[in-house]
Formats: structure tokens, C-alpha cells, sequence
């Protein structure tokens, strides 16, 4: 999370900022220079029509069992199809559980990817890493989160952060991995700005916005003053008088602080109580429009997490025996929320003329054994799932792939976890072979040589 930054920003002729001079002297311990970061940056141009766009990244964290949400075996025997009955939606061909009754009539906005794989360890944080970043983390290197590189190569565009995550990181789910929600190798410098809140709370405050009355002017002298010893030290390496290098990643808590901008951005009070109704007044809910409210104020990059952990609340992981949900939990709690919240989401950013800028993809780690289990729940799956997309230049109305006749492996085109990442830096018409400035001279590429965007769904 920014701490400490201010207004204003400056580059040199030659377009280089004090962040990435300061950037260039921490990456001189693994053996790049500012030449290859500037070039990296340079690779980060977008396709035209593009600059506009912007990302609302739904992470599933449970994962959701994909034959009682959006890919269902009617036709299968009760103990691989589940409880659910499949639905029609106003999509022709295309049916989804009957525990999700709004989606299935906004069937035509979004496309179901119903083939997504991964043959890594079926424990949820090798998934999170490799569905927000599109690599499973070796070695020591973390790499980045998909909205913390779109921060690196288009920085901001607002006085608010290029990536937000809401509403709050994720926490513990097994494995003691990391979760791929922040810069990784990219440095601190690009990490997501975390609200850390609750917006359905009557109280609801951002922490970081304001400097709250027990900070004083006192602490704040300070961080001007730090500010100024930075100053000083940078000026030490200058070549030329020309070069006024000023770090606006250093600046941006105090901008936030202080900003009129992030402050609306952020009030949830500013709607009316029934568009907040709409969204359903659940941590889910108020996220979804808060989301929206960032994205219509600036901000590139949402991450909503649906859940926090696994572990002693309701979630999409139905085990079916505590400290997990059971199916019925599902059903009861977390499908009405989820419902209500997405496609109200939806709805809202096609009213506004926003959808097609914004891609709304909801991803999960995996999927769910295709047999009920004896506590009546399902158990990790990575060999099949199922994941969508909304707007970004998506068509709606679509299938892509096809899982075998009970869920369980793709039966036609497989879609790996770096398939999806290509997918949305390919909405946000980055190209996918920039290289991003990794650790020890290796190359990193947005996503691994060969891997491509899901052509299908455009």
C-alpha cells in the first residue's frame, strides 16, 4: 500500500521520471540499467482505442464448483451433477445453475470460458499466483500482478492509484504461498493501493485518504521533510541541469490524502440508497459498486476478491464439512449475494456507456471434483473449470470450450491460466511480448512465449 507522496510529477527530456531513476539504481543489484527500464516502458505502448480501457478482475478465492455455477450435467447421474437444476438463459444454447436466476438473463454480456486447466498442486494459492499473473511462482520470483504491471507500463491516469484491490488482500487459504496480488519483482513502488474496509459498513472510511486528527501537522513536517532529503540525494546523481527527477510514486499518499478526486471516488455516499440497494448492501455488493465508481474516476485496475480466506466464513469452498461450506451454504448465502452483485455491476456500466471499456473477468483458482463427496461437497480440482468475461471488447452470448460429459477434463479447447492473463492485457491492447525488468537479466515477457489471448471470445 502507498504511505508517503505528494502532488506533482516531472520527467527529463527524455521522458524519464525519478521513479524509474530510482527504480534503475535498485535493479543495478541484479545487473539492469535505466537503458533496459526505459525500454521496457517503451514496449508498453497500446493499441489504438485502447488507452481508455480498464479492468474489474472478480476473483472467485474458494473456487467455485463448475457444475453447480456455469457449466451443468443435466443429463449426468445426481451424485456428479449435484442438487441444481440447470437453467435456460436469454443467451440461445446456453443454460447455467438455477442458483444464479439474474445471471441467466445477462447471458448476452458476458462469455463463459467452460475449459480452463492448470497441472500445478491443487491447493488455492499456486492458482491465485498463476491466474493473476499468469506463471506459477519458482525460484524465489514472484511476478506481478496483472493491474500492477499495467501500473508500471501506463502509470496513472488520476490523483487516484492505477490498481486498486478491494477490499482487502488475500488472506490465509492453506497453502503459506503468496498470492500474486502484488508488484512482485517489480518493487513496492507498483503495488496495489488496498482499501482494507468493509464498504457495507454504516461507518465506512478509506484509512489512507485523509490524514485522520491523531496524525497532526507534526507528522506530516515530517514527511515533507523526508521528501526534501530524497530530493537532495537524487539531485546528487544528476548529469545535467535539465534533469529535475521527481518520484511520483513518492508522491501519490500524499496526493491521495489530499485529493478531492479520490475522496468522491471513494464516498460511497454520494449514491443514491437505492442503486445501493441494487447492488445489495453485503461486503460483495458495495464492492462491485465502488468498483465502478473508481473506474468512472480513473482508476485502471480494480481486483475484487470475493472472499478473504476459506476458512470459518461461507464461501465458494464447499468442502462440506466446517471450517469449509456445504452446498446448501452456497446456495443459501453466497449465490444471492454473488448474483445481485455482478449483474448489477453489469447493468450499471452498460447504462453508462462504460462496458465496453471495462473488461469485467471473473476468475477462480480451480473447479470441484465432478463427484459430490461423502460430506456432500466437492474437493479441489484443477484439471477443468470454468471462467467469464463481460465487456473489454468481449462478445457476449458465447461459449468457448467444452468440458468432458461430467466436468472433468476439457473435452475441446483447453485454456490455460496464461491464456487469461493474455486475454485481458490483450483488451488493454498491451502488447503481449513487452518485457517487463526482471531479476538477473532474464527476460520476462507479459506471458510466457507462445501463449495468446482467448481469440474467441472478441
Amino acid at each position: 500500500m502507498l504511505h508517503v507522496t505528494g502532488a506533482g510529477s516531472g520527467r527529463t527530456c527524455d521522458g524519464i521520471s525519478r521513479r524509474d531513476f530510482l527504480q534503475a539504481g535498485a535493479l543495478g543489484a541484479v545487473g539492469l540499467t535505466l537503458t533496459d527500464l526505459m525500454a521496457a516502458k517503451a514496449q508498453g505502448k497500446v493499441a489504438d482505442g485502447h488507452d481508455d480501457r480498464s479492468v474489474i478482475m472478480i476473483f472467485n478465492l474458494g473456487a467455485p464448483s463448475q457444475l453447480d455455477t456455469w457449466d451443468p450435467k443435466p443429463e449426468a447421474p445426481v451424485e456428479i451433477r449435484g442438487p441444481f437444476k440447470a437453467v435456460q438463459t436469454n443467451a440461445p444454447g446456453i443454460q447455467i445453475s438455477e442458483i444464479f436466476p439474474r445471471m441467466a438473463q445477462h447471458a448476452d454480456k458476458y462469455s463463459l470460458v467452460r475449459s480452463c486447466y492448470h497441472t500445478a498442486a491443487a491447493v488455492h494459492d499456486t492458482g491465485h499466483q498463476m491466474m493473476q499473473t499468469g506463471r506459477l511462482f519458482t525460484g524465489g520470483i514472484n511476478s506481478p500482478h496483472a493491474g500492477c504491471a499495467l501500473a508500471y507500463l501506463r502509470g496513472r491516469k488520476s490523483d487516484l492509484p492505477p490498481h486498486v484491490i478491494l477490499p482487502e488482500p488475500m488472506g490465509r487459504t492453506g497453502g503459506n504461498l503468496p498470492h500474486g496480488q502484488d508488484a512482485g519483482f517489480l518493487g513496492k513502488a507498483y503495488d496495489p493501493f488496498v482499501l482494507m474496509a468493509d464498504p457495507s459498513q454504516p461507518n465506512f472510511q478509506v484509512p489512507d485518504l485523509l490524514p485522520p486528527p491523531q496524525i497532526g501537522e507534526v507528522r506530516l513536517d515530517r514527511r515533507r521533510r523526508l521528501r526534501e532529503i530524497v530530493d537532495q540525494t537524487v539531485k546528487s546523481f544528476e548529469a545535467s541541469n535539465s534533469a529535475e527527477l521527481l518520484d511520483e510514486n513518492f508522491q501519490a499518499a500524499f496526493r491521495l490524502m489530499t485529493s478531492t478526486q479520490a475522496r468522491e471516488a471513494f464516498d460511497l455516499s454520494r449514491e443514491p440508497q437505492e442503486v445501493r440497494e441494487r447492488y445489495g448492501m453485503t461486503r460483495f455488493g458495495q464492492c462491485c459498486l465502488l468498483a465502478r465508481r473508481l473506474i468512472e474516476a480513473g482508476v485502471r485496475f480494480v481486483t475484487i476478491n470475493t472472499f478473504i480466506t476459506v476458512f470459518d466464513e461461507i464461501t465458494w469452498d464447499i468442502h462440506g464439512s466446517k471450517p469449509f461450506t456445504s452446498i446448501e451454504g452456497m446456495r443459501d448465502i453466497v449465490a444471492p449475494m454473488y448474483d445481485q452483485g455482478y449483474t448489477a455491476l453489469l447493468e450499471d456500466l452498460a447504462a453508462r456507456g462504460l462496458l465496453e471499456s471495462t473488461l469485467v473477468c471473473n476468475l477462480a483458482e480451480f473447479g470441484r471434483t465432478p463427484r459430490v463427496n461423502p460430506a456432500g461437497g466437492r474437493d479441489h480440482w484443477p484439471q477443468c473449470w470454468t471462467v467469464y468475461f463481460a465487456g473489454g471488447g468481449v462478445q457476449g452470448g458465447r461459449v468457448v470450450g467444452r468440458s468432458d460429459p461430467i466436468g472433468a477434463v476439457p473435452a475441446e479447447r483447453p485454456v490455460e491460466p496464461a491464456e487469461v492473463v493474455a486475454t485481458i492485457y490483450h483488451s488493454l491492447g498491451l502488447d503481449l511480448e513487452t518485457t517487463l525488468p526482471g531479476p538477473q537479466q532474464r527476460p520476462f515477457p507479459l506471458v510466457d512465449t507462445g501463449k495468446h489471448e482467448i481469440k474467441e471470445l472478441f
